[in-house]
């Protein structure tokens, strides 16, 4: 009973109180640039979910049963870029031939999230506070779920405000930014549930 409650308690910390985009800064360039179009939004977000939860097992794997034991722990970081990079390019495909539209919708930030640092910070963070593989997962899984529940809000507080009477200097990126300061204020609240 105590290891579900552990798992829930990280899995709550992971999504909403220390928020990959809202609180560590993490993974922001698809956070600005998709985040126009709430179906564009959620299709960016169970991409990352898929992404980061498979990366957080098949990394945490690698490492434990494979880096550990042959001392290759220095080569963590390049091991898990080729695993990010393998899984984008699966999702890629998947999407290219089931959904089109939403491939075409995200564009050039599809490809990105090899490159997103949230990805790879997360595989880091589950080796630096030597998470097991399932916790690993639990918190691949709840920063994942962070990252969506945080581009899903702002993409929707930025179709309900683009067609309002807004300030010529605050047009476009600075709305956006003061947007997600905002929404990082507003997230700090969840501090302390936990």
């Amino acid at each position: 009973m105590n290891d579900v409650k552990d798992l829930l308690i990280l899995l709550l910390s992971s999504s909403l109180v220390s928020n990959v985009v809202l609180s560590q800064f993490l993974g922001l360039c698809p956070f600005l640039g998709v985040s126009k179009k709430v179906k564009t939004a959620s299709g960016m977000g169970v991409a990352v979910i898929f992404v980061i939860t498979i990366a957080s097992a098949v990394a945490g794997v690698i490492y434990q049963f494979l880096l550990v034991p042959l001392k290759l722990q220095y080569l963590q970081t390049i091991v898990f870029i080729l695993v990010i990079a393998a899984l984008v390019q699966f999702v890629e495909m998947f999407l290219k031939k089931s959904v089109p539209s939403l491939y075409q919708a995200l564009g050039v930030y599809l490809p990105l999230i090899t490159t997103n640092c949230a990805v790879l910070g997360v595989a880091l963070t589950n080796v630096q506070k030597e998470y097991g593989i399932l916790k690993g997962i639990v918190n691949g899984f709840g920063t994942a779920l962070g990252f969506s529940i945080a581009i899903i809000i702002l993409a929707g507080i930025r179709e309900k405000t683009a067609n309002n009477d807004v300030p010529e200097s605050f047009r476009g990126m600075p709305m956006v930014l003061l947007t997600a300061g905002l929404m990082a204020i507003a997230f700090c609240g969840f501090s302390g549930l936990l």
